[in-house]
This record gives C-alpha cells, sequence and structure tokens, in this order.
C-alpha cells in the first residue's frame, strides 16, 4: 500500500484487491467498540483507494451472469464492475477516519454510466473516494465513488464505467439542515410481465458470486443482530436481475438508475414489470402480496 498526494484527496495505492469478508469483520470489531459519528457532526476523509490492473475471472463472470439472468458473454454487465470495484468503497468505510458505521448503511440509490464496453480480458484501473456528505431527515446521507478504466487510460480522461452508489446512515450527523423532502407518491402496482423467485440461499449464492459476504444477507440471525426480520437480498443483486430483464437492448453503452425503495426480505417471490418509454427501459419489482415497491431501475441508451 502507497500513499500519494493528488489534487485536494490523498491517493492510497494498494497492491490487492481488499477481501470482503476480512473488512466486514473490521467493520463489525468498530461496531462493538462503538465508533459512530453520533458524538459529533461526520467529515469524509480527503483519501481516494486505487487499485490497478484488476482482470476479470472468467470463472466468476460467468457464475455471476448466471446467478442474475445475464447471458453468457464476453463483455462484463456494469453490475459485475461494481462487483470489482466495490471492495475498494468499503475499504474506505471501515477506515478508522471514515465517521459513519459500515454496517447497517442502507443503500438508497445508484446510478452508473457506462461510457464504452469493457471484456473479460481487459485489466482494470480501479477508483473509489466518498464524497457530498449531507443531511437526511433520518441521519446523514454520503456518495461512495466508485470509477473503472483500461489499465494505462489517463486518469483525467473519463471512465468507461463510473457509479455513484448513495447511502444513509440513521442516527448519523452532517452539517446543516436536513433538506424537505417531497412526499413519495402512492405506489399503484402495475401488470406484472414476470416474476423473480429468491430462495431462502439468495443472499449467500450472490455473495458465493460477488464476493460481498455482509451478514444483513447471509441468514436470519446474523440479519436480525442488526434489526432486520429476516436476511435482505442484497440491493446490487436485484438491480442487476433488473439490469438482466433489459438484457442487449441497453446497447454497449447506457445509463442506469436504480432508486431503492424497500428491501426484498428473502425467501420472496417479487412481481416484475419491464416497459419500454420514451428515452429507454424502466424495470419495477414490488411485494404484490402487499403492495409494495422494492426497486425501480431505470436504462437509457446512449449515443
Amino acid at each position: 500500500m502507497t500513499a500519494l498526494a493528488t489534487g485536494t484527496r490523498r491517493e492510497v495505492v494498494l497492491d490487492a484487491a481488499p477481501r470482503l469478508g476480512a473488512l466486514y469483520a473490521r467493520a463489525g470489531a468498530s461496531a462493538v467498540r462503538g465508533r459512530s459519528s453520533a458524538r459529533g457532526v461526520a467529515v469524509l476523509p480527503e483519501v481516494e483507494h486505487r487499485l490497478d490492473g484488476v482482470a476479470p475471472d472468467p470463472a466468476q463472470l460467468t457464475a455471476y451472469q448466471h446467478h442474475v439472468g445475464e447471458p453468457a458473454a464476453d463483455v462484463l454487465p456494469a453490475g459485475y464492475v461494481h462487483v470489482l470495484a466495490f471492495p475498494l468503497a468499503v475499504a474506505l468505510m471501515v477506515r478508522p477516519d471514515f465517521p459513519l458505521p459500515a454496517l447497517g448503511m442502507v443503500h438508497l440509490a445508484n446510478r452508473v454510466v457506462q461510457r464504452s464496453p469493457l471484456g473479460v480480458g481487459d485489466a482494470l484501473d480501479l477508483r473509489a473516494w466518498a464524497q457530498d456528505l449531507r443531511p437526511h431527515r433520518r441521519g446523514a446521507r454520503v456518495d461512495l465513488v466508485t470509477e473503472a478504466r483500461p489499465a494505462g487510460a489517463p486518469v483525467d480522461a473519463p471512465p468507461a464505467w463510473r457509479g455513484v452508489s448513495t447511502y444513509l446512515t440513521v442516527g448519523s450527523r452532517a452539517a446543516g439542515a436536513a433538506p424537505e423532502e417531497e412526499p413519495r407518491p402512492p405506489f399503484v402496482p402495475p401488470v406484472p410481465t414476470g416474476r423473480w423467485v429468491l430462495g431462502p440461499a439468495t443472499g449467500r449464492r450472490y455473495a458465493a458470486v460477488s464476493g460481498d459476504a455482509n451478514p444483513i444477507h447471509q441468514s436470519p440471525l446474523t440479519a436480525k443482530a442488526l434489526g432486520f426480520p429476516r436476511a435482505i437480498a442484497h440491493g446490487m443483486d436485484t438491480a442487476a436481475r433488473a439490469l438482466a430483464a433489459v438484457g442487449a437492448r441497453r446497447r454497449a453503452a447506457y445509463a442506469w438508475d436504480v432508486e431503492f425503495a424497500a428491501p426484498v426480505l428473502l425467501p420472496s417471490s417479487p412481481s416484475v414489470r419491464t416497459e419500454r418509454g420514451e428515452t429507454g427501459w424502466t424495470v419495477t419489482a414490488w411485494d404484490a402480496r402487499r403492495g409494495k415497491l422494492h426497486l425501480t431501475s431505470q436504462v437509457r441508451p446512449l449515443p
């Protein structure tokens, strides 16, 4: 690991991809010690993690594609690039100077721009940092930004892939007053075009193909310890299934936005509607029995 000064952020060059299991264990230890921003107003560290020359694993890619319903292909789905970059973001969240607790963070939204395709044979340079810490009526929100470029591409060139994940930490504090939020309009379930069957082991299966073994997804016991009635599906698992529902119609370059409304408790069989609009495709998933929205995903092909 090497630290360099670049602009306003200090760059930390990693020697290898962080292991998510070890990172979650560190996050759990921090939670036991009571690290929290509740003692004062949170301030983000001015640091950026970088890992160069990451080679996608063809076997992992195949297993990921099979799990989320993507067709077998050498082009990396945008959700799989997130899998490769996610450990850098988690490594940021478990740093001693990161002010928000990593466990229990609520994933609110994900915004991805895929400017050009990346292939299984492409080595990637990855970067991650946190930005835009802001108040929320229930705590604090923060964006975790990750980028991917073909190995050796200039850092100041537009990334081939860029993802912004927005998280909420309940009970934390950020400077300023929480903005007024417009109430979400009542959800009216549309006519479904399909259904996802998510068994009790779905969280463990996604962890096996992504490395993301966050305890809230693994078992009812570990989920209950973190405030959930039973294990929940990974947000990026359900989001990736929504992206796969659009398939090749998204083309090579696309923008992909996901808003998470409520977690998917496991086991579950959410109803799904895939619908074409004026600028792209919308995929909606909801609990048909309770009429409760889970997520809305929008995919817009780019010129």
